[in-house]
C-alpha cells in the first residue's frame, strides 16, 4: 500500500509533515475503536469464546440466543462499562456504540467479573460493528492505487494542524492548553510504564486491565490515543504507539495493514432478513448473534445506527460500493417503518423490522443514532439530504416530546417509556448540546438562532450538574422529579468514571459562538480532574461526586484518551486545529475528512489527463 504524504503540516514545530500514513492510522484508530467498543456489552460468561473460535470449533448461534443465566448476569450488573472506542471501546460488536458504554461507579470489579447492567442496560454509543455478506471480491481496496488518502490531499480547506498547530495568542489560554497536554503526557506515560499492551491503566494498584470483556483483543489505549498523541505534537510517543500498531496490533489476523479487511469482517452481521446487523459477529466463522439480553434478540438503535461514517469512509477508500450499500439498507428500513410520535425506539428485530418495545432515549442506547444522522450530512459536504430530513424530523419529534424545562428553568433531555416521561438525563445524553450546535445553521434558516439557543440551554444544564456537585463533576444521571434539578438521587448514578460528553458540548459550543464561558467552564473541568482524579500514576474514576472524601474506581479509561483530553486540548486551541470545515468527529472523537466529491472529482480527472 501506498500512503502519500499530505501538503505540509508541522506537528509540534517540529517540521513534520502530515502524512497519508497518520491519515490512515486515524482512521484505522476509529474503526478498530469500533470493534473494542463491542466488547464492554459482553457478558463474562463462555459464550464470549464464541468470538474469537474458529467455525469448526463452535455451534451456529440463533438469534436472541443465550442461556438465562447469561441474560440474568447481564442483567446483574450496574452498566455495562464502556470503553473508547468507542466511544473506542469485538465477537465483535458492530460497535456502533452508544456513545460510551455506560460504566459502573464499580468499574474495578465491574470490569473483570461483569457488574449489574443497570436499569436501560444504558450501553454506550454502541455503535454495531456487524455486517453481512462477504465481499465478492477479497482483494477490494488492497491495491494500493484505490487504498489511498492521496484522493483527499487537495480538498482540504486548511491545514488539519492549522497555521501554528492552533496556538492561541493569549497566554492564559495557551497555558491552558499546555496543562492539557501535560495531563495527557502523564496519563500516557502511566499506561507505558504499568499497562503497555494492555487495554486499560488501572493507575491504583499500577497494573494494566484486559478483563474477560475484552476477549483476545489487546491495546485499547493505544489505539484510542494515536490521533490525539499526534495532534498534540507528542512525536515520541506517538511513534511508539504506531510502531506497537504496527508490530503488536492482533485482531486474530483481521488485518495487519488493511483497514478494509476488517470491514469485510464485520459484513456478515448484516445477514438478517432486513439487512438490520446483528449486535455481535464472530470474525473467524462470520456467525453473528444478538446480545442475550437485549429484548425479544432485538438489535440496538445505536450500534446499527452508528456505522454510517466509517462504512461510507471505507467505500471511499477502497471504491467498494457495498459499505454505503448496507448503512443505505439500515437508513431505507427506518424511513420505512412506523415511529411512535416521530420517535425511534432502542430496539428492533433484525428478523422483522418491528420495533420491539417503545422505550426511547437521547443518552445510552439511542444517542450517536441522532449524531450520525447530522453528522453524516456534514461529511457529505451537505449533499445528503436524506440524511438531513431525517435529522431535523427527529428532532422535531424530540422537541415536542422529550425536551423538557424544569421549575428552575433547566432545559432537560427526558427519556420516553411508551408514551410516559422518565424525567432523568444521563451524562451520556450531554454530547445533544454539541450535536444540535453543529446542525443549527443547517435546518431552516428561520430556527437558526432557535436551535443554537437550544443547544446553548442544554449545554447550560449538563453544566449545572457538574457545578451542583460536591467535586464540580457530573454523576453518571441525573434528575429533574421530586423536587430534584439536575442532581443524582440514587446512590447508583453519582458516580463519574473521567466521561467526555460535556467536555464535547463546550467544545462545539465554543466554536460555533466564542462565548468565553465555554472555555472557562472547561477550565473548571480541567481542575476538577486535577484535583479529584489525579493519582500518583495515572487517572482515575470516582465512585461518589457529592463527596469530596472521593473513592477511587481504578480505571483510566481509553476514552479519557481520545476523547476527554482531545477536546479540551481543541477547547483551548484555535479553531483551525481540525477545522470543522474539514473535519467531522466520529463517536469517539477521531476525525473523519469530510468528502467533497466536487474537489475528488476534479482530482480523478486531472491524474486521469496527467497519466494520459
Amino acid at each position: 500500500m501506498v500512503f502519500r504524504k499530505l501538503p505540509g503540516v508541522s506537528a509540534s514545530g517540529m517540521g513534520l509533515r502530515l502524512s497519508q500514513k497518520f491519515m490512515f492510522l486515524l482512521f484505522l484508530s476509529g474503526l478498530v475503536t469500533l470493534c473494542f467498543g463491542a466488547l464492554f456489552f459482553l457478558p463474562d460468561s463462555v459464550r464470549l469464546k464464541r468470538i474469537f473460535l474458529s467455525k469448526t470449533e463452535i455451534q451456529p448461534v440463533t438469534v436472541g440466543s443465550g442461556s438465562e443465566n447469561d441474560v440474568r448476569e447481564h442483567l446483574k450488573r450496574p452498566k455495562d462499562q464502556g470503553m473508547t472506542s468507542a466511544k473506542g471501546e469485538a465477537g465483535i460488536k458492530l460497535k456502533s456504540q452508544s456513545r460510551k458504554p455506560p460504566v459502573s461507579y464499580e468499574a474495578t470489579e465491574v470490569r473483570l467479573a461483569g457488574g449489574k447492567a443497570q436499569e436501560d442496560l444504558n450501553l454506550s454509543r454502541s455503535k454495531t460493528e456487524s455486517a453481512s455478506e462477504k465481499v465478492t471480491s477479497s482483494n477490494h481496496g488492497a491495491n494500493s492505487d484505490t487504498f489511498s488518502y492521496k484522493k483527499f490531499r487537495r480538498c482540504l480547506f486548511k491545514p488539519p494542524l492549522g497555521r501554528d498547530n492552533g496556538r492561541p495568542v493569549d497566554p492564559q489560554t495557551n497555558e491552558r492548553r499546555e496543562k492539557v497536554r501535560e495531563m495527557m503526557k502523564f496519563a500516557w506515560d502511566n499506561y507505558k510504564r504499568y499497562a503497555w499492551g494492555k487495554n486499560e491503566l488501572r493507575p491504583l494498584t499500577r497494573n494494566g486491565h484486559i478483563g474477560n470483556m475484552f476477549g483476545g483483543l489487546r491495546g485499547a489505549s493505544i489505539v484510542d490515543s494515536l490521533d490525539t498523541l499526534y495532534i498534540m505534537g507528542l512525536m515520541d510517543e506517538y511513534n511508539d504507539a504506531k510502531e506497537w500498531v504496527k508490530t503488536s496490533l492482533d485482531l486474530n489476523s483481521l488485518f495487519k495493514n488493511k483497514a478494509v479487511e476488517l470491514g469485510e469482517k464485520l459484513l456478515p452481521a448484516f445477514n438478517t432478513p432486513t439487512g438490520i446487523p446483528r449486535g455481535v459477529i464472530n470474525l473467524g466463522s462470520g456467525t453473528s448473534w444478538s446480545w442475550g439480553w437485549a429484548s425479544a434478540g432485538s438489535s440496538i438503535l445505536a450500534e446499527f445506527g452508528t456505522l454510517h461514517l466509517e462504512f461510507v469512509h471505507l467505500t471511499e477508500l477502497s471504491s467498494n460500493p457495498v459499505y454505503t450499500e448496507k448503512v443505505m439498507n439500515i437508513r431505507k428500513l427506518l424511513n420505512k417503518i412506523e415511529k411512535p410520535h416521530g420517535l425511534y425506539p432502542n430496539f428492533l428485530s433484525p428478523v422483522s423490522g418491528n420495533w420491539v418495545q417503545h422505550h426511547v432515549s437521547i443518552g445510552g442506547l439511542g444517542d450517536s443514532f441522532y449524531e450520525y444522522l447530522i453528522k453524516s450530512y456534514l461529511m457529505s459536504d451537505k449533499t445528503d439530504d436524506d440524511a438531513k430530513k431525517m435529522y431535523y424530523t427527529a428532532l422535531e419529534a424530540i422537541e415536542a416530546n422529550l425536551v423538557q424545562k424544569s421549575p428552575g428553568g433547566l432545559t432537560y433531555m427526558a427519556e420516553w417509556r411508551g408514551g410516559i416521561l422518565d424525567h432523568k438525563m444521563g451524562h451520556l445524553a450531554c454530547f445533544s448540546g454539541g450535536m444540535i450546535g453543529i446542525g443549527a445553521d443547517d435546518g431552516a434558516p428561520e430556527k437558526r438562532q432557535h436551535y443554537l439557543d437550544l443547544a446553548a440551554e442544554i449545554t447550560h444544564t449538563c453544566h449545572e450538574s457538574y457545578t451542583r456537585s460536591a467535586t464540580k463533576l457530573g454523576p453518571e444521571a441525573f434528575r429533574f422529579d421530586s423536587g430534584a434539578e439536575a442532581t443524582a438521587t440514587r446512590l447508583s448514578d453519582r458516580y463519574y468514571i473521567l466521561r467526555p460528553e460535556v467536555i464535547e458540548s463546550y467544545m462545539y459550543m465554543w466554536r460555533l459562538t466564542h462565548d468565553p464561558k465555554y472555555r472557562e467552564w472547561g477550565w473548571e473541568a480541567v481542575e476538577a480532574l486535577e484535583q479529584h482524579c489525579r493519582v500518583e500514576s495515572g487517572f482515575s474514576g470516582i465512585r461518589d461526586v457529592y463527596t469530596t472524601s472521593v473513592s477511587h474506581d481504578n480505571m483510566q479509561q481509553s476514552f479519557f484518551l481520545s476523547e476527554t483530553l482531545k477536546y479540551l486540548y481543541l477547547l483551548f486551541s484555535d479553531d483551525d486545529l481540525l477545522s470543522l470545515e474539514d473535519w467531522v468527529f466520529n463517536t469517539e472523537a477521531h476525525p473523519l475528512p469530510i468528502i467533497r466529491n466536487s474537489c475528488l472529482q476534479d482530482d480523478a480527472t486531472q491524474e486521469k489527463t496527467a497519466s494520459e
